[in-house]
């Protein structure tokens, strides 16, 4: 359980995808989900691929809540046997991170930050993470300047079969200065 101030408590749980299908199917097929590249999926479509990610033994999947209520996805993928096999060379301790906030109708301010850093804090508890690697769309800027905001730096565009994406590391200690350098801004301090 972790408490954001002004935000709420979050919470994080392994994902069934059978008895999570439905809120998940509504999720991914959602307009604001384009990045997920799900839109037409049948209900039948959406379990069959996270019945596959709980089959596998390099590809997790995490339901996540705020204040008790299903708010957001999270994926982690050990990237040397999923997404990212020969498009990079991995490092020990790499992990591949996906997520997804809900779509709402009364977005809240700062709630996607929030989320994003719920789950670097949920893969860096981890103590064999050392880098948080992720591949989004390089048309999604929002994500981008999103996951600079929690240390992340952009390497370069790689193309996967999907789409072209844009290869960005977090390692541990950018993590940790960019939360730091965060709460000193909310507090009205500079670095």
């Amino acid at each position: 359980m972790s408490t954001r101030p002004g935000l709420g408590t979050f919470t994080v749980r392994p994902l069934d995808p059978l008895s999570d299908a439905e809120l998940l199917h509504r999720w991914v097929t959602h307009p604001k989900a384009e990045y997920w590249m799900m839109q037409g999926a049948r209900l039948q479509d959406v379990e069959r691929e996270y019945m596959g990610i709980a089959a596998s033994e390099h590809h997790h999947a995490y339901l996540g809540f705020h204040d008790g209520e299903p708010a957001f996805l999270m994926e982690k993928y050990d990237p040397r046997y999923i997404e990212l096999v020969g498009l990079y060379e991995p490092e020990p301790g790499d992990v591949g991170m996906h997520f997804l906030v809900a779509p709402t109708d009364r977005p809240i301010r700062g709630f996607t930050k929030a989320v994003i850093t719920v789950v670097m804090d949920e893969l860096f508890a981890d103590p064999r993470t050392r880098r948080v690697v992720v591949e989004p769309d390089v048309t999604n800027t929002a994500v981008h300047a999103l996951n600079k905001t929690v240390g992340f730096v952009a390497a370069r565009e790689i193309d996967k079969p999907e789409k072209r994406a844009l290869l960005s590391f977090c390692t541990r200690e950018q993590y940790l200065t960019a939360r730091g350098a965060a709460v000193l801004a909310a507090q009205g301090v500079s670095p």
